[in-house]
């Protein structure tokens, strides 16, 4: 599974969301999540209403407008999320659970190349299903917090501005690998290994 463009900027669209509504904005207009995430704003307005149709965001039309969650965060697995946008888990079709297709191989049942795909898609799955929008979210904000770096959505300063402020901070800018103790369930287990 390789996460799309589509299913990336969507996940960080919705994180942003997540994040506005921690610190008490009720809307974000698209403007102000494609300045912060530094995202084309066609394409993200397309996103925006793909997540909109499947009920996960709500907008509010007008000059003060904007989005918002329509779902508590903790209502938003990250899996749903990815399979909406880029459909299946899994890595063949064989061992979907949403979408299976039978494969060219002669004995689907012995065949171990499937076995071992069907471990890589329950290993995707049982993440992706566990972890909610809210997880993310609050483990963003704690990072964020710790290292001192400016919030969106937090002042009256126009959301350009804001991702520059970001920007500036020494480890906003640090583009280098990730530790696996920066991970999602690190921050939030302690101590973890798959």
């Amino acid at each position: 599974m390789k996460l799309s463009k589509k299913g990336e900027y969507a996940l960080r669209a919705l994180i942003d969301l997540g994040i506005a509504t921690e610190v008490g904005r009720s809307l974000v207009q698209v403007t102000e999540l494609a300045a912060n995430e530094q995202l084309p704003i066609k394409f993200l307005e397309q996103i925006m209403q793909l997540l909109k149709e499947a009920g996960l965001v709500e907008s509010q039309r007008g000059k003060f407008g904007g989005y918002r969650l329509a779902l508590p965060a903790g209502k938003i697995a990250i899996g749903q999320v990815v399979r909406l946008i880029d459909g299946p888990l899994a890595p063949i079709g064989c061992v979907s659970q949403t979408a299976y297709e039978k494969c060219s191989c002669p004995d689907e049942t012995h065949c171990g190349l499937r076995m071992l795909m069907l471990d890589v898609r329950n290993a995707i799955t049982n993440i992706l299903d566990r972890y909610s929008l809210a997880d993310v979210v609050e483990v963003t904000l704690r990072k964020m917090r710790r290292d001192a770096v400016p919030l969106p959505f937090t002042q009256p300063l126009r959301a350009a501005q804001q991702a520059r402020e970001r920007r500036k901070h020494p480890l906003a800018t640090w583009s280098g690998r990730l530790q696996p103790v920066e991970g999602l369930i690190n921050n939030l287990l302690g101590d973890y290994a798959i």
